[in-house]
């Protein structure tokens, strides 16, 4: 169990644009691995949103949406996974993605919530979980993660593949352990990070192009948050985690996803067929969005925010 007592403080980037009184913190998980999380609202009325970010993100990038929460009345508290923003970077490589397990990041789960718990943030807990968040989430779900409801936003509930790609990719990360280059960047992926190698035209995050330069302004500012592409490792781990995962019924916790019709990052037809099964769930499809819900238009975060305090403030 983690010693809260012990926790030291950690930076927390003005590039957030947060709300005021945010705060950040180190942890230490059960295997030794250094995380930070980041708190807004401490003292907010409604309860504390567990917000599990995606692959190569930070607290930072999500202070925006913390604001947007607080407005509804809702804490929020952000991780730094092992591997990315300045947790811990698993490999001398630090642009590398990178983990041996997906496992894993339930140790960081643990250490957060005892975080939480530990530190009186508001009750009930609610989980807020995007991309490789979603797939971290879901299992944390069947592993007891004491929260009243989970709103996904396009969640890796599998990575997308055109099909001729998908057994080469099996293959391919899968002999990358015995033959000694799984740490090694995934073919296709770079060394630098999305944000700054995407031109707005052409990403696949976001239609928005304030939000974009949002992102693009913190990974500027603080190179030492930024990550690039998975390792052939991280890719074996995620294509058995998300293989593993879509052969168990669905959690009874109520869930609420939202999915842009313009994703083109995770698998749909998989995030299709879980909603499909989950009896206690519901699936939103956004017009024209990317796959940063919570990043695109001001239009869309609204819609976004405002179904997600109602969906949550049903299940007190």
């Amino acid at each position: 169990m983690l010693d809260v007592g012990s926790s030291l403080t950690a930076p927390l980037f003005p590039q957030a644009d947060g709300p005021d009184g945010g705060t950040a913190t180190w942890l230490t998980t059960a295997d030794g691995v250094r995380i930070r999380v980041a708190v807004w609202g401490a003292d907010a009325p409604k309860g504390t949103v567990l917000l599990f970010p995606g692959r190569t993100e930070y607290v930072e990038k999500y202070g925006r949406a913390a604001g947007d929460l607080l407005q509804r009345g809702f804490a929020t508290v952000a991780i730094d996974w092992r591997g990315q923003g300045i947790a811990a970077r698993l490999q001398p490589n630090p642009a590398l993605g990178h983990v041996a397990d997906f496992k894993d990041y339930q140790l960081d789960v643990t250490a957060v919530l005892a975080f939480v718990q530990g530190s009186g943030l508001p009750q009930p807990y609610y989980l807020l979980a995007h991309s490789m968040g979603g797939c971290i989430g879901l299992r944390s779900l069947y592993d007891g993660l004491p929260v009243q409801a989970v709103c996904f936003t396009a969640p890796m509930f599998g990575i997308k593949l055109a099909p001729p790609l998908r057994p080469i990719a099996w293959a391919l990360s899968t002999l990358s352990k015995p033959l000694g280059f799984a740490n090694t960047v995934a073919p296709g992926q770079t060394e630098t990070t999305y944000v700054l190698r995407s031109g707005f035209d052409e990403n696949d995050l976001t239609t928005d192009a304030g939000m974009f330069a949002y992102m693009q302004a913190q990974c500027q500012a603080h190179p030492e948050l930024s990550l690039g592409g998975p390792s052939l490792m991280w890719l074996n781990a995620a294509l058995r985690e998300t293989r593993d995962l879509s052969q168990r019924p669905s959690p009874a916790t109520p869930c609420l996803t939202y999915l842009g019709t313009a994703e083109n990052i995770v698998d749909v037809p998989r995030i299709k067929a879980r909603m499909d099964r989950w009896p206690n769930g519901r699936m939103i499809m956004i017009p024209g969005a990317k796959h940063e819900i919570l990043m695109e238009t001001e239009a869309t975060r609204k819609l976004a925010f405002d179904g997600m305090a109602e969906f949550f403030g049903a299940f007190p």
